[in-house]
């Protein structure tokens, strides 16, 4: 289902987000007050702006208030992200997704009425890192202090051949199995009765500590 996003903060981070959000065609507006950053996304969001998203009256005009989700990636002007994710919820927005630069600015964000909130070289450090110690986690995602989101590759004859009933992650391991990869063949909201195979990379959610024992009984 197509969704409109606006994009405030145009650098690495925030210029990832429009780029993947285009990719996957959604309604994308891309702000930022430096004409180069917004120049380099104009053939890639719906529309891109030049624009101070500090400015109450501006956003106000370019009805923020009406998107589905917003996103603050102003990264290093701590106090401009603050403010800029205030004016967001003010308007209305329904759901706004902040970049912290730290815990305590996490903390301020939330309090303020933040959404989600993300630490992206935070995060990605842990993906590095999982990835190192872990191989059978392919990719890593704290979605909060004690929530992960993981792809975990079969490699475990005890999981081979057996549907998800027989598995019973969540019984198991409090994870819900929400994907699986079979090759190029991806199962989204899988059902009971389909069958995990052999370097099947599956998508579960669920407790930090539940991903890390999954990831324990593939090297067993």
């Amino acid at each position: 289902m197509k969704q409109n996003f606006a994009v405030i903060g145009l650098g690495r981070f925030g210029t990832s987000i429009c780029r993947v959000l285009a990719t996957e065609q959604q309604e994308v507006l891309a702000i930022d007050i430096n004409e180069d950053r917004v120049n380099d996304l104009a053939d890639v969001a719906t529309e891109a702006i030049v624009a101070d998203a500090q400015d109450e009256e501006t956003l106000r005009s370019l009805e923020i208030g009406k998107f589905d989700h917003v996103i603050v990636a102003i990264g290093k002007n701590i106090q401009a992200n603050i403010l800029v994710t205030l004016i967001v919820k003010e308007l209305g927005v329904p759901d706004i997704t902040t970049k912290a630069e730290n815990d305590t600015h996490a903390r301020v964000l939330a309090r303020i009425g933040a959404d989600q909130v993300v630490h992206p070289e935070r995060d990605m450090g842990a993906r590095v890192a999982h990835h190192l110690l872990s191989p059978n986690i392919l990719n890593y995602l704290a979605i909060n202090d004690d929530v992960t989101m993981a792809e975990v590759k079969i490699t475990s004859s005890a999981f081979v051949g057996k549907s998800l009933i027989e598995l019973n992650f969540h019984q198991r391991f409090g994870l819900t199995v929400i994907a699986i990869q079979h090759g190029d063949n991806v199962i989204v909201s899988p059902a009971g009765s389909d069958v995990v195979q052999l370097n099947d990379e599956i998508s579960v959610v669920g407790p930090t500590q539940a991903v890390e024992e999954l990831n324990d009984r593939m090297n067993n």
